[in-house]
């Protein structure tokens, strides 16, 4: 029997079609509860088929540990950050990942956190429960201008809704969607620091590279507009901690809404969790019924594909030859 690991929580813990797939396949599931740190990986791996995996660290090491065993890595989402693919398909390993089926939910949990933000709702929330009639001043968003950096399927989706309530739209991508910018009035600008610059908001929606590591630091917050709401549902090590902790504490940040931390799950004294003006969820952007369903099911039919000797639907890595 073919026997795979699986950490990813949101897919044990959410019913579906999902845990029938598997079962269906006749798989040995081992079940964890992710994220795994590299030490962990390398306990559990070394007889194992295929990893069903969330945020798992999955380096050069733990592969090594896992073959020549192991068949595939099937990434439960799109970000890639935690698994080393580069070395992965130099050891031929396929990479499977699941594009286009968290888009809608993480948009709408970028502007759950906005709107948050701008109406003081946690702090409203907790005066009416703690039975204090609390009535907190806020502001609308209409006519500020929100800067999208990474203007993919989850940025494209934000800048959609940014439309209907009624704010102007600045972005930057490497991959500039022409058509799609000039329908919803996106402003396309040079830079990611030149979107930091313009905009009010500034919703961060892009891949976590050496390049895009702490791109919001010290020098750019400055450089800001001063009240800046800065939105992040991508990668907390895009943001430098220290730096957004400190914008914060001096107003230069006027709101820090973040789905993600450069540390998860955070220590209890992680100083974001705390720090005036943010509003910080446990990494739930994606974590809907109708999300999770979709992107559980394109994990596992990718897994179940590549360990049957069929094409994943969605493969990250392409195979050196004979491999």
């Amino acid at each position: 029997m073919l026997r795979v690991l699986l950490t990813t929580t949101s897919f044990q813990d959410t019913p579906g079609p999902h845990h029938e797939m598997l079962e269906a396949a006749g798989l040995e599931l081992v079940r964890e509860r992710g994220p795994l740190t590299e030490e962990q990986m390398l306990s559990l791996v070394g007889d194992l088929d295929g990893l069903l995996c969330g945020d798992d660290a999955i380096t050069p090491a733990v592969i090594d540990k896992a073959l020549p065993r192991l068949r595939v890595i099937a990434k439960y989402g799109i970000g890639l950050d935690k698994v080393d693919v580069g070395y992965a398909t130099e050891m031929g390993i396929p990479v499977t990942f699941t594009p286009g089926v968290n888009h809608t939910t993480v948009a709408e949990h970028t502007f759950c956190l906005l709107l948050s933000i701008v109406r003081n709702l946690v702090d409203s929330v907790n005066a009416s429960r703690g039975g204090t009639w609390k009535r907190i001043t806020g502001h609308e968003i209409m006519g500020r201008t929100m800067g999208i950096i990474g203007l993919g399927r989850i940025g494209r989706e934000v800048a959609i809704r940014a439309k209907a309530f009624g704010l102007s739209l600045v972005g930057y991508d490497l991959y500039w969607p022409e058509e799609f910018a000039e329908t919803y009035g996106i402003r396309k600008m040079e830079s990611a620091e030149a979107v930091m610059l313009e905009a009010e908001i500034v919703s961060l929606h892009t891949n976590l590279t050496e390049q895009t590591r702490n791109m919001v630091n010290a020098e750019r917050i400055q450089a800001m507009k001063p009240g800046v709401i800065i939105l992040n549902c991508a990668r907390g090590e895009l943001v430098d901690t220290a730096a957004m902790v400190e914008g914060l504490n001096s107003g230069q940040i006027g709101g820090y809404g973040a789905d993600v931390l450069d540390v998860e799950p955070p220590p209890s004294d992680h100083p974001l969790l705390n720090a005036p003006n943010a509003v910080v969820t446990p990494h739930i952007g994606s974590r809907t019924y109708e999300s999770v369903q979709r992107q559980a099911g394109m994990a596992a039919q990718n897994l179940i594909n590549v360990l049957a000797g069929k094409s994943a639907v969605a493969q990250a890595n392409s195979l050196p030859e004979g491999k």
